[in-house]
């Protein structure tokens, strides 16, 4: 087994002799005995001793604690101070240089040894923790996330080299600054930079952070981040610490805006085909044109006033754009016929709700649209047609063209009677609501004539 070598640096020539004896009787093994600093850093880098054992008091250009200091941060080789005394500045230079231990002249054998088996120890756990802080900064220099890590404070101990680029800052300047001072993060909108209460955070009581934000750089850069907060606990469970670690998403962000670009110019050829679709409808009978427009405008209306999603309204003004396309399929006599509709021909026209979704089915909207137009003949009581649906198996968005369809049909000329007023229409929707139509829908409907005003044009 390998004997501990140690380097004696000691000034009086007896004074090192009997301690060179007593390491040697220990069993240590003596790699030199130096009286000077500059030979003490030049002995320690010559035969790489596993510990020095250095007079405090060594005097000349180059003093006993300055030279410990070299050792230690050029060599990596740990130090133990001898001294039988220090006068307070000695002593308070000797601490900054966080030795290993002292031991005060004279001192007994087992004494020595237990400074010196301490202080080994003491430099094996060092290296060991700071053999694991050079594998965890490793990792966390490799991965695609910036990492920034702080204490209980919310003073930055860490940044990896990501975290730098994103920032801004150089870890040795964001070394011991608050964390809100190097990342600064701001909302989509409104655009304000937010404050990070670290210790709030951590105890659950400030605002979390999450994605949807931007991460603002020391050069007024922005970057969309996904930031996550995680604490550092000790083996009591105690906070010490945090790790914010945050994803760079502009490739992500780009591609969604690329694919809502995409899906709004989607959106305007769509548009674009549905009023050339109503157009073709309208042009056959020109006695309903501005009919399904007119029922549109109003059913987005009342799915407004019941607060349905933006999102929901948009299916719903597309499905009423194009309610009635199944009329496509009605000879233009039947629809343009100036007398009484006979029952064969009725037939005929009930026919356009199927018709309607047989033609919008194969359509890939991102509503039931081909739904919506199949059941807006439905009714409440299931008297309605093509299905004979009930309540809630006719769709909402079927249910308030329903409402709408009616009204609007009533109150304008058909070549059959004239146009009925409004207040008649309301009657009907007033007189069945529950019964043929949804009451909500009947409910929300009135209110928007009556509170709103609204009139068709």
């Amino acid at each position: 087994m390998r004997k501990t070598k140690i380097l004696v640096v000691e000034d009086e020539s007896i004074v090192a002799r009997d301690i060179k004896n007593m390491l040697l009787g220990l069993g240590y093994e003596v790699t030199a005995v130096v009286s000077g600093a500059r030979a003490a850093i030049q002995k320690s880098q010559e035969t790489n001793p596993d510990l020095v054992l250095m007079d405090v008091m060594l005097q000349g250009e180059v003093t006993g604690v300055e030279a410990a200091e070299r050792i230690y941060t050029q060599f990596s080789i740990p130090v133990v101070y001898l001294t039988a005394y220090a006068d307070s500045n000695t002593v308070q230079q000797a601490k900054k240089t966080e030795p290993f231990g002292y031991i005060i002249k004279p001192f007994e054998e087992r004494e020595l040894q237990t400074t010196i088996e301490i202080a080994l120890y003491k430099y094996k756990m060092q290296m060991e923790l700071k053999e694991r802080e050079r594998w965890l900064s490793t990792i966390l220099k490799s991965i695609g996330d910036g990492v920034i890590a702080t204490n209980q404070d919310g003073m930055i101990t860490f940044m990896n080299p990501l975290a730098e680029t994103l920032t801004g800052w150089n870890q040795n300047e964001a070394l011991n600054k608050p964390l809100s001072d190097v990342f600064k993060v701001m909302n989509e909108s409104p655009g304000k930079i937010q404050k990070i209460y670290v210790k709030k955070i951590l105890k659950g009581e400030g605002p979390a952070l999450s994605d949807g934000r931007y991460l603002l750089s020391r050069r007024g850069r922005k970057t969309p981040i996904d930031p996550r907060l995680e604490p550092i606990k000790n083996d009591g469970g105690n906070i010490s610490g945090m790790v914010l670690a945050f994803t760079d998403i502009t490739p992500r962000k780009k591609a969604e805006d690329e694919l809502k670009k995409s899906w709004e110019q989607q959106k305007i050829a769509m548009e674009g085909t549905v009023q050339a679709i109503a157009f073709t409808i309208e042009t056959r009978d020109p006695y309903t044109a501005g009919h399904q427009r007119r029922v549109t405008k109003l059913a987005c209306l009342i799915g407004e006033e019941m607060e349905l999603p933006v999102d929901r309204i948009e299916g719903l003004r597309m499905s009423g754009e194009l309610h009635d396309i199944g009329k496509i399929h009605v000879p233009a006599e039947i629809l343009s016929k100036p007398g009484k509709i006979s029952e064969a021909e009725f037939t005929i026209i009930k026919t356009h709700p199927q018709v309607g979704h047989d033609i919008l089915k194969t359509i890939e909207f991102p509503w039931p649209v081909a739904k919506i137009v199949l059941q807006h003949h439905e009714r409440m009581n299931g008297s309605g047609y093509p299905q004979g649906l009930k309540g809630e198996a006719i769709l909402l968005e079927a249910r308030i063209l329903a409402v709408a369809d009616v009204i609007e049909a009533m109150a304008t000329h058909r070549p059959y009677r004239p146009a009925l007023s409004i207040d008649e229409a309301l009657k009907e929707i007033s007189k069945n609501k529950g019964k043929l139509y949804d009451a909500k829908v009947a409910e929300i409907c009135l209110k928007v004539f009556k509170e709103k005003n609204f009139k068709f044009e």
